[in-house]
């Protein structure tokens, strides 16, 4: 086989901060491979950042031809791939493996009655609760979550303050222990803890009885006069009726990883029909924690057979529109939002490739500086969570494909067109978050202030996530 060069690939826009990854260096070398055959034993002399580059160029000639339609030449790269990615081993590893397998599944969608066998014989359909645990690895593994609560409830306390009825729409209620602090400030107000109402947004009923009986016991604790009003709804299916929004309440809305779900294209609802029928009751399907960039690329189009049809008739691509024109007729005194900080939206598969391999191993790479790579949790972390947010970004398209991650500024010229306006977080919130890293023993993680008052959580200097407010526009 001729020696391998990078081909086509997209350049990630922003410089990658990975320290132990080759994607650091990838757009700066070359390399030539030997002859790869399956028995050869050349992998077993790389050493780590050899082997690391050499999966990142085995990738993306993998996405080129897959995107391509080459899947002869696409299979001979998942060949060689095999040989030197592996789920337990270090970032770079892991990784590819994940990738791969979402290349090869992306792949198989050319012949859609062989992927649907296949993937209806081998389909993991997770619990409900051990969705949630491998979420709340997320949450105790990475600062990036606390991170985003700890701003979330510094903003409320401050925008709150001297309010007697309180009213909070968690649109993802499916964890008490993010409020748990807040009850506890709101608690040490000088003028004592107002009325408190949180409304929970959930698809699990479940889920969101477990968050109402914790939560009750802590404000009984407390002292505090509370009530949670349970909402079983998908986000696209919410009825803003069912929130049950009063009169003289001070409004909050909180929405944690959860609006790019509704970026999703409009079709019809066979797509949903077939999805129930495949999906037994009780269980959900995998959990979830923009355009790659603005100009055009000279990529290959989704071929339209990748994917069912949109089952949801109300998720076009304007309903992230009208529902934040929605959420703003509300009038909140405040709406906090966390987003992936990365562009994972594009109609191009070798873009969505191309900045999510970025991403994750750059995600991957702080957890193997944080976490033992023995840990269970953190390989049920990967596997369950980040390794599905993958197949997804890359595998699915149409209605399947919820993982459709963007950045602030697109995020921002929405709220601006729904009548919302920036909110600056403010100082403590910067301070709390800072002073959080600092007791997390790892010199990676940063906090950073971007113009407009919003917060950036970062590995080294790429921003992974970001945290914003924002209150309605006042009117003339």
């Amino acid at each position: 086989m001729a020696p391998m060069m990078m081909g086509n690939v997209a350049q990630d826009d922003g410089s990658s901060s990975v320290t132990s990854s080759p994607l650091k260096s990838f757009s700066l070398m070359s390399l030539s491979l030997p002859a790869l055959l399956p028995c050869s034993p050349w992998h077993r002399e790389l050493k780590s950042d050899e082997r690391g580059l050499c999966l990142v160029h085995l990738l993306f000639n993998c996405a080129n031809h897959v995107a391509a339609g080459s899947l002869d030449r696409a299979n001979a790269f998942l060949e060689q791939i095999a040989l030197l990615a592996a789920p337990d081993g270090d970032a770079m590893q892991r990784i590819a493996s994940h990738f791969t397998e979402a290349l090869a599944r992306r792949a198989l969608r050319l012949w859609p009655g062989l992927y649907h066998a296949l993937d209806s014989a081998r389909a993991v359909v997770l619990p409900v609760t051990e969705a949630a645990v491998a979420r709340r690895h997320f949450l105790d593994l990475c600062p990036f979550l606390r991170l985003s609560y700890v701003v979330a409830n510094q903003a409320i306390m401050d925008a709150m303050e001297g309010e007697k009825v309180v009213h909070i729409v968690d649109l993802n209620a499916s964890d008490p222990t993010p409020w748990l602090s807040l009850f506890k400030g709101l608690r040490a107000r000088p003028e004592g803890p107002p009325h408190l109402k949180i409304t929970g947004v959930h698809e699990h009923r479940e889920l969101l009885n477990h968050t109402a009986i914790r939560l009750s016991e802590e404000a009984e604790r407390l002292d505090i006069p509370f009530q949670f009003n349970p909402v079983v709804s998908r986000l696209d299916d919410l009825d803003i009726e069912s929130l049950r929004i009063k009169t003289g309440e001070a409004l909050a809305i909180t929405a944690v990883l959860q609006l790019h779900t509704l970026l999703a294209t409009n079709d019809t609802a066979d797509g949903r029909k077939a999805a129930q029928r495949a999906t037994p009751a009780g269980t959900t399907q995998q959990p979830t924690l923009g355009d790659f960039v603005d100009k055009d690329h000279n990529g290959h189009s989704p071929n339209s057979n990748s994917a069912p049809s949109s089952p949801f008739a109300s998720t076009s691509p304007e309903r992230i529109d009208s529902f934040l024109s929605v959420l703003s007729g509300l009038s909140p005194k405040l709406m906090l939002v966390t987003e992936q900080e990365s562009n994972h939206n594009s109609t191009t598969l070798t873009e969505r490739f191309a900045e999510s391999l970025f991403y994750y191993a750059a995600l991957f790479d702080c957890l193997d500086s944080t976490v033992p790579r023995r840990s269970v949790e953190r390989l049920r972390l990967e596997k369950m969570l980040l390794g599905e947010e993958i197949k997804n970004i890359i595998a699915c398209e149409g209605w399947e494909r919820k993982e459709r991650h963007e950045k602030l500024d697109r995020w921002a010229r929405r709220f601006d067109a729904a009548g919302f306006a920036a909110a600056p977080l403010g100082y403590y919130s910067l301070l709390h978050a800072r002073r959080l890293l600092q007791g997390f023993g790892c010199n990676g993680y940063q906090v950073r202030e971007e113009a407009g008052g919003c917060l950036m959580l970062c590995w080294q200097d790429r921003p992974l996530f970001s945290v914003s407010a924002w209150r309605r526009k006042r009117r003339d």
